[in-house]
């Protein structure tokens, strides 16, 4: 029985898994072959990196190979196809060979530059140093062939870059897959929309302008178990899932995940990009023609302008209205927001019942903002939900609302803000360039986004336009309906604030003397029109009635405004059973912080769909 004085590892890397002239399977064999020629026993010991380039990760970097190298009492060899498949610059193999010394391993590799002969350096004897020059020399043959061929690529990048519709290759978009170039349009690869990537995108779409947090649409993503588009394209191309993190800014090693998984990042960062235009990108900024006018890799971009920017103003918006500090143990809190100290009219938020406490409370705590509150509140989160849906629905309950389908237009602003913003970053570079040459480059962009601008200034903003169509539901149907945050998003939108005065220690139950609530939002001039109606239906008991809205026909006991409830203890004076129908009330669009995709039409790639707000 043959034996194996070797334990070798076989390491294969790929620039890109496309390029057939050396597959993994091709490589594998070269060092399949070596080993059996050198005695050493591969076995499963595979170091398998792909889409990985060396010119710009090292050894040490690599997903695979790196975590061998930090192993090297586990094996005795590495075998490589070729040199280029180790390393690409002197520096990188200045590191391998001290490494093999110092923990005397053989290198091989399978087949010489230029497809000569097997190389081997054997650094299992330190004082040998004829392994260790050889290597710096063929080192400094691949760093010159690493650069004559950096510059090649980067040439033929720069011409594609402003051909439209031509793709140059690299990581994909997302929601685009590769195809061939139409034939109009010459030979090439160009970009369409990938189907399943659009289905993706109008579940988050719906989800974000539905009012759902990114995190939220990320959270629900991950419970579907949806792939994210690395793993999708992974998964596509035949590629394990998952990978391994980057390293961290402290030098700590990067964590191997089985599956990458969405995160909010992650869904903002799709829907800024400006790839769902089908613009081309180089650093992060458009590629520009001779015009200034973005340049496309796609016939159909997934969405239209409009569309983009009203996804984004309603990213704006949220952001901006989310900017404050969020208490993280009150984030589940129905009331945060909502709920103020009347002596400091600073916010209270929910401490959660422990062992020293029997009950969840809303309370005031000026010490952590550093300031001082003479009236210090605080009241059972059970009194206070309760109270506030009560006198929430009481108001607001039974108003139908409308769903506002909405066409959007076409406002050129944000474009122009973007542009005008990569214009004045370019004239800051003016004066810099020391050639002829880079003055020309200079002046030719220069004039491309002035041309641009000049365009964009003279394009009319179009209005969006907005059809009411009734919904069948009221206010009470949703509340009914909403989750702890759908309910704090509700009250939000109505302008609802509740204010709470200090009372007794320890109550036995809730004194609405000392609670104020209160609607400020686009619902507040209906309430108050329906208050004003109901006090005057006290007066006029014998008025014919509709079927609608029930409220208490007796006079309230004190003056109540109409955005305003401020309550006492009810008295044997005052009945509450007493009611009468009140006409009922044009039903009002209910208010929203976004939009959300109509369901008919569907997403459809460069198509022109209708975005509701509901």
């Amino acid at each position: 029985m043959k034996t194996f004085a070797l334990r070798g590892v076989a390491a294969i890397r790929l620039s890109v898994l496309t390029d057939e002239t050396t597959s993994p399977a091709r490589q594998l064999e070269a060092c399949q072959q070596a080993a059996a020629a050198l005695n050493i026993d591969i076995a499963d010991r595979i170091a398998n990196d792909l889409d990985v380039s060396a010119s710009k990760v090292g050894p040490f970097d690599r997903p695979e190979l790196g975590e061998w190298l930090y192993r090297p009492d586990d094996f005795d060899a590495l075998i490589f196809w070729r040199f280029d498949r180790a390393i690409r610059s002197m520096s990188d193999m200045r590191d391998l060979a001290a490494w093999a010394k110092e923990h005397r391993i053989m290198l091989v590799f399978a087949e010489g530059i230029g497809g000569t002969g097997r190389l081997i350096f054997d650094f299992r004897n330190p004082l040998d140093p004829i392994a260790e020059l050889m290597m710096t020399l063929f080192a400094f043959a691949a760093q010159v062939e690493a650069t004559s061929i950096r510059e090649r690529v980067v040439g033929a990048h720069a011409a594609m870059r402003t051909m439209p519709l031509r793709w140059a290759g690299g990581k994909l978009p997302f929601g685009y897959m590769a195809a061939p170039m139409p034939a109009e349009h010459g030979a090439g690869v160009t970009l369409v929309p990938d189907p399943e990537a659009v289905k993706l995108l109008t579940r988050i779409i719906r989800g974000i302008l539905a009012g759902e947090s990114a995190s939220a649409v990320a959270a629900k993503l991950n419970a579907e178990g949806a792939l994210t588009w690395r793993d999708y394209i992974s998964q596509k191309v035949g590629k394990p899932l998952g990978g391994k993190s980057p390293k961290s800014k402290h030098g700590e090693k990067g964590r191997v995940f089985s599956r990458w998984t969405w995160t909010g990042d992650t869904v903002t960062g799709i829907l800024r990009s400006p790839a769902l235009l089908g613009w081309k990108l180089h650093k992060n900024q458009p590629v520009r023609d001779a015009q200034g006018a973005p340049v496309l890799f796609t016939e159909t971009p997934l969405l239209t302008r409009e569309e983009f920017d009203a996804i984004n103003a309603v990213l704006a918006a949220r952001a901006n209205k989310l900017s404050g500090t969020i208490r993280r143990d009150s984030a589940p809190a129905m009331l945060l927001r909502v709920v103020h100290c009347h002596a400091c009219t600073e916010r209270m938020y929910l401490s959660r019942k422990s062992d020293r406490r029997a009950h969840d409370l809303y309370h005031c705590n000026p010490r952590s903002r550093g300031m001082d509150c003479n009236g210090t509140a605080s009241i059972r989160a059970e009194w206070i939900h309760a109270y506030v849906e009560r006198e929430f629905l009481r108001r607001v309950g039974h108003i139908p609302y409308h769903k506002v389908t909405v066409t959007p237009g076409y406002d050129p602003a944000p474009e122009i803000a973007a542009t005008r913003a990569e214009f004045d970053a370019h004239q800051e570079q003016e004066g810099r360039q020391k050639s002829q040459s880079g003055r020309d480059s200079w002046q030719a962009r220069h004039d491309a986004l002035d041309s641009r601008l000049a365009e964009l200034e003279s394009t009319p903003a179009r209005p969006e336009r907005r059809e009411i169509v009734p919904t069948g539901r009221t206010y009470g149907d949703d509340w009914r309906d909403a989750d702890i945050e759908g309910k704090r998003a509700m009250l939000l939108e109505a302008g609802a604030k509740l204010t709470v005065r200090k009372g007794p220690r320890a109550p036995r139950e809730l004194d609405e003397s000392l609670v104020e609530f209160t609607l400020s939002g686009e619902l507040d001039p209906i309430v108050e029109e329906l208050d004003g109606l109901a006090e005057a239906e006290t007066e006029r008991p014998t008025v014919p009635t509709a079927p609608g809205i029930r409220v208490p026909t007796n006079k309230p006991t004190e003056s109540t405004s109409a955005s305003t409830t401020r309550n006492t203890p009810p008295s044997a004076s005052t009945p509450h059973n007493d009611v009468r129908e009140e006409p009922s009330w044009p039903a009002v669009p209910r208010p929203r912080n976004g939009l959300i995709v109509d369901e008919t039409p569907p997403l459809t790639p460069g198509g022109r769909r209708v975005l509701v707000a509901v």
